[in-house]
């Protein structure tokens, strides 16, 4: 696994947010298309229908009023995570793990009242977490059943893979790695540590925390150079499936892995950040260039083996 340094990522190919915001969210992702994927209810009863599996729901709160049964609702449920509906960054999350009576213990260990998860979820619900800070719905959903093949490569949380599709072929991508700094999220921004992946064999690439290279997790202190993801041509089929599905040419698709069934659509990002860049150790530019070169009509399946092939 090798380090580059930030001056070397420029002469890679790197773009900037101006470009991304322009050429690619500007020209290939319509606004009239947002709400697929902003809204996380609309995008799993898109993949569902398009038999892209996803995390089970088990239920939602619209109004305030439905907090009166919030023990009710919980009831039978001894693990579960709550999202917004229009969350994005991963705030707002809460992920309980086990509950000990009537109190509610989370990935980090701590412990929330019934009285703190309503006042959570009342927030949720009066937009704390949500895109424009518009009135929300709280999802409840199913815990992602953690895969022990990744447990050299997380601390107290699930990774994810990221990968950016551009015109309907993976360009990039990244398996983000939860860390004690992140509080067992996913998120970058957040203290997680992103590994850039080879697209031919989802092999790591090299490794940031912080936009600092990095070797081993800071946690568990395992080399990431060992780190391979399996079933990858099927991974990057699922990411590639999500074009036609949505319609949107750029976008984000995040990816775990359940220990019972297998890999999961978590979300779709239609404005996805540009650090995967940094985790890969290259530009986004002569990828895309590569795609936009591209005459002939493909499927999802032969997208993604040509660019398992050319897009190394």
């Amino acid at each position: 696994m090798k380090l580059v340094t930030f001056g070397a990522l420029r002469r890679k190919g790197i773009i900037g947010m101006n470009y991304r915001n322009i050429e690619l969210i500007g020209r290939y992702n319509p606004r009239k298309l947002y709400p697929m994927v902003d809204n996380k209810l609309m995008t799993k009863e898109l993949a569902t229908a398009s038999g892209v599996p996803v995390t089970e729901l088990y239920a939602t709160i619209e109004r305030q009023s439905q907090l009166r049964d919030l023990h009710t609702i919980l009831a039978t449920y001894d693990s579960f995570v709550v999202k917004p509906d229009y969350g994005s960054g991963g705030k707002g999350i809460v992920v309980i793990t086990h509950r000990e009576g009537d109190t509610f213990i989370k990935a980090s260990g701590d412990a929330l009242s019934l009285s703190d998860l309503r006042k959570h979820f009342s927030n949720v619900l009066s937009g704390l977490y949500s895109l424009g800070g518009r009135y929300d719905t709280a999802i409840i959903e199913k815990v992602v059943a953690f895969d022990p093949m990744f447990a050299n490569y997380s601390f107290e949380g699930v990774p994810d893979i990221r990968i950016i599709v551009y015109r309907g072929y993976p360009v990039m991508a990244m398996m983000r790695c939860p860390t004690k700094e992140s509080d067992g999220k996913a998120n970058l921004h957040q203290g997680a540590v992103g590994v850039g992946l080879n697209l031919k064999d989802g092999s790591a690439l090299s490794a940031v925390i912080h936009d600092r290279p990095v070797t081993h997790h800071p946690d568990t202190h395992h080399d990431f150079a060992h780190l391979r993801v399996p079933q990858w041509e099927a991974v990057l089929s699922m990411a590639s499936s999500c074009y036609e599905m949505t319609g949107l040419g750029y976008l984000g698709a995040d990816i775990v892995f359940d220990k019972n069934d297998g890999a999961l659509l978590l979300e779709l990002n239609a404005r996805p950040g540009l650090a995967i860049q940094i985790a890969n150790g290259m530009g986004l530019r002569g990828r895309l260039e590569t795609v936009d070169r591209q005459k002939q009509t493909r499927d999802a399946h032969e997208r993604v083996l040509y660019s398992m092939n050319y897009l190394e």
